[in-house]
């Protein structure tokens, strides 16, 4: 477990964060350029993420956006030439990009959302690991963090595509850290629990948001997880307990 809870340094790093441009993906883009690592930011939507790099001028650091559509599958292996060509290497890969799909009953649901959730949660993360795999290996300590559920081990009805794509997800991060055992590369988990997000509004309309923490408070502690002194790996991070 690190401990350098909040404070860890990372100027001189380089990070890559899907889902950046709302969310817990641009909550943690700030706090990784508020501790000085270069912010890679990939999302679809490129005025959010005008207003992300804004942001992150305003505190004197620097990224580079990445208007991108994680189903693309030729685009993740011509970004990873690209980082290679600047910088040689990637610090932290942040797998943070995922949808919900629709909740409704397995037997009603559609070929078209099955195709789609499975290639958002987990074939493009499995992209991101093929792709940049060999650029993490070549930083010091490359570490790398994938958002999970608690719905990946906890099944309800309705949720059917949600818990299968991150059970999925699951198994395919455990299996990396596996092979990256002897190397230098750590990868582990997150489970962010309940987080005021688009997608938890559209999982539960009628809760209240104010009962729920946002995405920037949790930030610190998410960042704190792709620290080099991170050594845990393979591991599935509660993070509310965690930080609770």
């Amino acid at each position: 477990m690190t401990s350098d809870t909040g404070g860890g340094d990372l100027s001189g790093r380089v990070a890559l964060v899907t889902g950046a441009s709302r969310g817990i993906g641009r909550a943690v883009a700030l706090e990784l350029a508020r501790r000085g690592a270069h912010v890679i930011a990939l999302a679809r939507t490129v005025g959010a993420l005008e207003e992300l790099d804004d942001e992150i001028k305003r505190m004197g650091a620097s990224a580079t956006l990445v208007p991108l559509d994680l189903k693309d599958g030729e685009a993740l292996p011509r970004l990873a030439q690209a980082i290679a060509a600047r910088w040689g290497k990637l610090d932290i890969l942040i797998g943070n990009a995922g949808v919900l799909g629709k909740l409704t009953p397995l037997a009603h649901l559609d070929e078209k959302t099955w195709t789609e959730v499975f290639a958002v949660n987990v074939t493009a993360n499995w992209r991101l690991i093929r792709a940049f795999d060999p650029l993490l290996k070549k930083s010091d300590a490359g570490r790398a963090l994938f958002v999970t559920s608690g719905l990946a081990e906890r099944f309800r009805a309705y949720w059917g595509i949600y818990s299968a794509t991150k059970a999925a997800l699951n198994a395919l991060v455990k299996t990396y850290a596996a092979e990256c055992a002897t190397t230098s590369v750590r990868a582990n988990l997150l489970s962010p629990g309940r987080v005021r997000t688009n997608m938890r509004r559209d999982a539960f309309p009628g809760e209240n948001p104010a009962t729920l923490p946002p995405p920037e408070d949790l930030a610190p502690a998410i960042v704190d997880l792709v620290l080099p002194s991170e050594t845990r790996n393979g591991d599935i991070i509660n993070l509310q307990e965690h930080i609770g």
